[in-house]
Formats: C-alpha cells, structure tokens, sequence
C-alpha cells in the first residue's frame, strides 16, 4: 500500500486517483494486487494497458513480480484477467463426494505452452484468492 502511494504522489500516475485498493496477496514470489477499479472498465486489453505501468514501476520498487487485476465477482472474469493474455475458454466447478468443490480452469494446449511453469503458481494465486482448490486444465 506504502508503494501505491509513492507512486501516486512521487511518480505522479494520476490513474492511481482514481483507483480502488482491495487486497494483496502474496504467493511465492509473486505479488497480486486486486484493484477494484482503475476508473477504466474491466475489459481485459483496456484494463491491462492502464494496469501494464503501474505493475512495471511496483515490480521495480519492490523487487517482486507484480500482476494487477479487477476484483471480479465470478471465477471466470478473475482466471480470465489473471492468465492474460492466455484465453480462459471455461470454468468447470466440481463437487466432491465430502460435500466440497473445486474449480476447473479450461484453456488450450497453446495457451498452456505460454504460461509454462507458472501454471502451478497461477493455480496457488487461484485457490488462495477464490479459497477453494483450483486446477488449471488444457487439452481443448
């Protein structure tokens, strides 16, 4: 939080202004950060253009991999604008026999490729965020 303010006063991104703190959350060595809205819309190529600088300067004063994200109220817009730009093609939710649930995030063979070893983190980001276990799948 210190380091968004620094930035909206020393840096002078005027976006931050507008914007709304939600939480972080730290996993392993990446930091996200959940903006409830950059006054800009939640269209993911739109969100990301303005969210790109902000991450860029966070990750230089912090030394830490930083992805900004709107707080979404469903799995898919979250998974959607957390693997931007891997397309999220659905969201699978399974109930378990022990009465609880797991989500399924569905993309394809290539987009799997561009996440790489990431995929394990950005499934730790996932469960963390939506407190049930998450699996991200490909294969479609």
């Amino acid at each position: 939080m210190k380091a968004l303010i620094e930035l909206e006063e020393n840096e002078g991104m005027q976006i931050l202004k507008k914007a709304t703190y939600h939480k972080a959350y730290f996993v392993d060595d990446e930091m996200v950060i959940i903006v409830m809205d950059l006054g800009v819309g939640t269209s993911v190529p739109v969100f990301t253009r303005y969210a790109r600088e902000i991450e860029q300067k966070l990750r230089e004063k912090l030394g830490k991999k930083v992805k900004i994200i709107p707080k979404a109220s469903d799995v898919r817009g979250l998974a959607t604008h957390l693997l931007y730009p891997a397309r999220v093609l659905g969201v699978n939710t399974l109930w378990l026999p022990d009465g609880s649930i797991e989500y399924v995030v569905r993309i394809t063979r290539r987009d799997e490729r561009r996440l790489g070893k990431a995929k394990e983190v950005y499934e730790k980001i996932l469960s963390e965020i939506l407190g049930k276990r998450t699996h991200i799948r490909s294969g479609y």
